[in-house]
């Protein structure tokens, strides 16, 4: 039985589409030179603080996560043991 090539299976297109986001990366960076921000604070107004912000926060995120992890998670066989009334 053939399988059936989905669009990310050829390296080709996965090349063309990491092409296309870098080039949109360096876009929104040479914008950040351009547009005007109504910053409400000092610091919102330095360049690439928005991108630095999300960038920690999503790392922070990750590591609260897994810290959170240790904290809530069950046995493997939690769900399998049988209840002792």
């Amino acid at each position: 039985m053939k399988r059936e090539l989905k669009i990310f299976d050829n390296p080709d297109n996965v090349k063309r589409l990491l092409r296309v986001f870098y080039a949109s990366l360096v876009v929104l960076v040479l914008l950040d030179f351009v547009i005007h921000k109504h910053a409400a604070f000092p610091w919102e107004g330095r360049f690439g603080f928005f991108a630095t912000y999300g960038f920690v926060s999503c790392v922070a995120l990750i590591f609260i996560a897994k810290g959170l992890r240790r904290l809530i998670r069950r046995d493997e066989d939690y769900y399998d043991r049988p209840e002792d009334s």
